[in-house]
């Protein structure tokens, strides 16, 4: 996602936004894989991390 940065004195200058990705041990299929996966699928339980 993009946008602007605006500053105190109304300045705009382009930013972007990413998505926060962590590396994470999950199980894919029958085989523990490490997978990158945003920290909101994580909190979501989409992934469910291995301990």
């Amino acid at each position: 996602m993009a946008g602007n940065k605006v500053s105190h004195a109304n300045n705009k200058t382009k930013r972007v936004w990413k998505p926060n990705i962590k590396k994470v041990k999950s199980m894919v299929g029958a085989s523990v894989k490490t997978i990158k996966v945003c920290t909101s699928c994580i909190r979501s339980g989409k992934v469910v991390k291995l301990v």
